[in-house]
C-alpha cells in the first residue's frame, strides 16, 4: 500500500494539473500514465489516467498501489 506524504499529494496534484507524468507501481507492475484526476471512489481515493500513448483510460486505487513517483 503506498502511503503518500503531503509531498507526494502536492506532485500529483501537480502532475494532473500541468498534464505531467506519474510512475505507477501496483502488484509489481510500473506503469507510466499521465493523470487526469483524482476522485473518490467508495469512500478510497482513486486517480484516472490514461496511457501517454494509447489514449487507454487506467483508475489505480491508492491503496492498492505500491509506490507512485513524479516522472519530470
Amino acid at each position: 500500500m503506498a502511503r503518500l506524504t503531503p509531498s507526494d499529494y502536492d506532485a500529483l496534484e501537480r502532475a494532473v494539473v500541468r498534464g505531467g507524468r506519474l510512475a505507477v507501481v501496483r502488484r509489481g507492475t510500473e506503469y507510466l500514465v499521465i493523470p487526469t484526476r483524482i476522485f473518490q471512489r467508495g469512500g478510497r481515493e482513486a486517480i484516472e489516467a490514461v496511457h501517454p500513448t494509447t489514449g487507454d483510460p487506467i483508475v489505480f486505487v491508492l491503496d492498492d498501489l505500491d509506490s507512485i513517483e513524479a516522472v519530470t
